[in-house]
């Protein structure tokens, strides 16, 4: 994932909101709006600007189905980020090696 894609993932998944509907979709599968706000004191309106948040990132989409929309994951787009995390992550190992070789010298 380049760097100028990635920004608009982890901007949107930056909000708590949006993060608990990521781990709901992650733990249960596709659902419904109102299975999303099922125990929640988050409005159905609200939860659906979040999910389209989400959706313009290519985190969820969302399929009709009669009157509901069931939305769910895309999993490749949270597979991209987690690869650009470990890419990040092995920059910092890289350079934290290098500045404790540096400092040992």
């Amino acid at each position: 994932m380049p760097r100028s894609s990635a920004a608009p993932v982890f901007a949107a998944l930056g909000d708590e909101t949006r993060l608990r509907l990521v781990r709901r979709l992650c733990d249960d599968g596709p659902a419904s709006i109102r299975q999303l706000t099922a125990g929640s004191r988050v409005t159905r309106q609200a939860i659906t600007k979040h999910l389209r948040v989400l959706e313009r990132a290519g985190i969820v989409h969302g399929e009709r189905r009669g009157r509901e929309s069931r939305w769910q994951l895309e999993q490749v787009r949270l597979d991209e980020a987690r690869r650009y995390l470990d890419l990040i992550s092995r920059e910092w190992d890289d350079a934290l090696a290098r500045l404790k070789k540096h400092v040992e010298d």
